[in-house]
Formats: C-alpha cells, sequence, structure tokens
C-alpha cells in the first residue's frame, strides 16, 4: 500500500487552502499547484510587468471556449531568431508539467540578469512557453476528477467525454498504443486534430516551423527523458545529436539531487504510442522533440506533493537549460 487514504491525498491537494496568500501576485508561490484561472491570471500580471521579456498571445480556443495562452519569452534583440517550444499540461491529471512551465519562466525573469547561460539563451533564442496545453481538462481535474487525462469533448454517440490529446495529432494516427474507443483513456478522436487544442497548436507549430529549433513537452510520471520514434522502433537520422543531447540533460538533472532519469527513443523506452505530439513535430521539421517523464516512479505518481515541486523543477530546470545551450551549439 503507497497511499493508505487517496481520497484525503487527492482532498489535501484540491481543498480550499484559505490559509496562504494565493492571491497576489507579487507573492506569487511557485511550490503550490495553481488553478487554471490562478494561472492565467499569473500570465497576464507577468504580461504588463515584464513586457521587456514576455509577450502574452493566444493560439485558439478551448473545446469549452477558453483561450489558449501562450507567453513568448526572450529578449528583442533582432527580428529573427529561433524558437524552442515548451508546453506542459497535455494530459490534465499530470499537475507537475504546469508547475515546472510556471517555475521555468520565473528562473527565466529572476536570473535574467544574473546568470549568463540564461542570459544568452534569452538574448539568442525565443521560447513559447504553453503552462496549460489541455485547458478543460485541467480545470475539470480541480473541479470534478483529479485523474481526469484528457480533453472535455463531446462524444455524440457515447455518453464518454474527450481525446487523448496526446493521441490525436497527425502522425500515424491511431496505430498501436492508441484507442479507437470514446471511452478509453487514450482515445485517439474520430479523426487527426479532431481536438481544437491540438488543432490551434499544431496550426501555430506549422507556421513557425522554420523558426522553432526545439519542441520539449513535460508529462509525468516515469523519470524519463524521451526522443522520437514513439510509433516505431527506428533510429531518427539525427540520432547521435538527440543522444547526446538527452545523455547530457540527464547527467545535468541527476546532478541536482542524485535523481536518475533513463532515457532513449519513446517506443522503446517507455511504450509505443501513435499520434504523439513530439512524434509530429520532428516529423514536421522540429529537428530536437523531446517529452520529459517528471518524477516520480509511481509512489505518489499523479499525485506528487507540494513539497517535491521545488526539487523536481529545480533538476529539470537544469536539464532544459543543457538542450537549449546543446541547441545554440550546432550539430547536425
Amino acid at each position: 500500500i503507497l497511499i493508505s487514504d487517496l481520497q484525503k491525498a487527492i482532498e489535501n491537494q484540491t481543498g480550499l487552502r484559505s490559509y496562504r496568500n494565493r492571491r497576489s501576485l507579487s507573492g506569487y508561490n511557485y511550490e503550490v499547484y495553481h488553478s487554471l484561472e490562478e494561472i492565467q491570471g499569473w500570465m497576464h500580471h507577468l504580461n504588463k510587468t515584464h513586457s521587456d521579456l514576455v509577450h502574452m498571445f493566444s493560439v485558439g480556443k478551448s473545446y469549452e471556449g477558453r483561450p489558449l495562452f501562450v507567453l513568448k519569452l526572450g529578449k528583442r534583440s533582432r527580428p529573427y531568431k529561433k524558437a524552442v517550444w515548451i508546453d506542459c499540461g497535455i494530459h490534465a491529471r499530470e499537475w507537475i508539467g504546469p508547475a515546472f512551465c510556471q517555475w521555468f519562466v520565473k528562473e527565466a525573469l529572476q536570473t535574467y540578469q544574473t546568470d549568463p547561460a540564461m542570459r544568452k539563451m534569452l538574448t539568442q533564442l525565443y521560447f513559447y512557453i504553453m503552462p496549460v496545453f489541455n485547458v478543460d481538462g485541467y480545470h475539470f481535474s480541480w473541479t470534478n476528477d483529479r485523474f481526469w487525462r484528457k480533453t472535455r469533448s463531446k462524444n455524440t454517440r457515447l455518453r464518454c467525454h474527450g481525446v487523448d490529446a496526446n493521441r490525436n495529432w497527425k502522425v500515424k494516427w491511431c496505430d498501436e498504443g492508441a484507442s479507437f474507443h470514446p471511452c478509453d483513456d487514450t482515445y485517439c478522436g474520430p479523426f487527426p486534430e479532431s481536438e481544437p487544442e491540438v488543432k490551434a497548436v499544431a496550426h501555430f507549430l506549422r507556421k513557425h516551423r522554420k523558426q522553432i529549433k526545439a519542441y520539449l513537452s513535460f508529462h509525468a510520471y516515469a523519470q524519463m527523458l524521451l526522443y522520437p520514434y514513439s510509433y516505431k522502433y527506428a533510429t531518427i537520422p539525427n540520432f547521435s545529436c538527440v543522444e547526446s543531447a538527452a545523455y547530457n540533460a540527464v547527467n545535468a538533472l541527476q546532478s541536482a539531487y542524485g535523481i536518475r532519469y533513463r532515457y532513449g527513443p519513446a517506443s522503446s523506452t517507455l511504450y509505443v504510442s501513435s499520434g504523439s505530439s513530439m512524434d509530429w513535430a520532428y516529423k514536421n521539421g522540429i529537428p530536437y522533440a523531446f517529452a520529459f517523464e517528471l518524477r516520480d516512479t509511481g509512489h505518489f505518481g499523479f499525485l506528487l506533493p507540494e513539497t517535491l515541486i521545488k526539487p523536481t523543477c529545480t533538476e529539470t530546470m537544469l536539464a532544459v537549460k543543457n538542450i537549449t545551450l546543446h541547441l545554440l551549439k550546432k550539430c547536425h
């Protein structure tokens, strides 16, 4: 028995935590989980207070009509710069993802003046950061079902809601590792890009495919750093570049708290899955595509305690900086 009272563990995370000051943004707490409203309020606030480095925009609307906000982070040093795309929260219940996306932005803004590596990153690159990809599902995981994974689109034939937003991309769609059944957690949807969230992000990435050199997606849990392919056992053309980037990133991550991440092609390291965002990004010309599976390996699973947000984000930050700087070194 890993968790003796699951309901209590859930309530500890979603309960009304009125004691803490979660509303004021000057004292925004990055070591707790935040609701969608709080995250979007935080984004608006940064857009106003850090207009030199942050530009907020929306790539579209979700099924339930919520805006799909993205932060563009970086110094407007020259008109054309390479970019890195980072998304979190494709799967609603993986709360540590959105927590990391927020942590990344905080670190960038706080250390830009003092850390030469961060300064280099923000001067030479743009970062497109989407803290919550699956906004409807994330909201639902706070209000109704803590373990909800999918989007919230309605299925006309069956009473089941939602599509797995990481099986809905137009790459070997609905093949192995995805389900045609609308009630399944890995339901691929009625057709590729059926989900407005996936369609909107795919459209944005296609439009900027020449500029975006890396795609990073944050999931939980397994403690892995994965790269293509997910849908088949095969070696990618630029394997040696991507492999060495992964190897260095995992070592950087481990240097913080000794947490070991496994790394490798998603199909053989985790499992075969078709229609994933990472494979799609890679197939659409983004040479560095990675999916992180953050802490842990199953003790807490999706209910990673808030006390572990800081160490998880701190070590992950080292890996992301490592991959980003690798990108600037040019390896083809």
